[in-house]
């Protein structure tokens, strides 16, 4: 178990799944979020709207772990922090590029819905990159059940 404290929080844990070249890594990727969110006791649900909580984190893994591979060379690994009030996932891959939804929306199209859906569920999403080094970390922030 990785824990660590952030400046300001109460509590901050992290979980770490390294990716790479792994085969099947959308659903590797979709299963490990789901195990830590039974360690983090967000499953199984006591309601309709802890249920809906959980289901959107799995939603949003799995949308930034395809488009990594879909379009930035692969994901490197996939990372979840609990905060009191927000769940973070960071979804680091070797692509120069920079996700966006794609403008406008149109839905009743194939393909193109998955950084929508993110903007969508989360409470914010962004990029981050290190000067100088390859790829990125894509990252979103999502409400923690109350």
């Amino acid at each position: 178990m990785d824990t660590a404290a952030g400046a300001g929080d109460v509590a901050l844990e992290v979980r770490t799944l390294a990716l790479g070249d792994a085969p099947g890594v959308v659903p590797l990727a979709r299963d490990f979020a789901r195990q830590v969110l039974h360690e983090w006791g967000w499953l199984p649900a006591p309601s309709a709207d802890r249920r809906a909580a959980a289901e959107d984190v799995l939603l949003v893994v799995s949308e930034l772990v395809t488009n990594a591979c879909l379009h930035a060379e692969g994901p490197e690994w996939l990372r979840m922090f609990r905060r009191e009030k927000v769940l973070r996932l960071e979804v680091a891959d070797r692509g120069a590029g920079h996700p966006a939804p794609r403008t406008p929306h149109r839905a009743g199209r194939p393909g193109g819905h998955g950084m929508f859906i993110v903007q969508r569920l989360c409470l914010d999403w962004g990029v981050e990159r290190v000067p100088g080094a390859p790829g990125k970390t894509v990252w979103a922030e999502l409400a923690a059940p109350a």
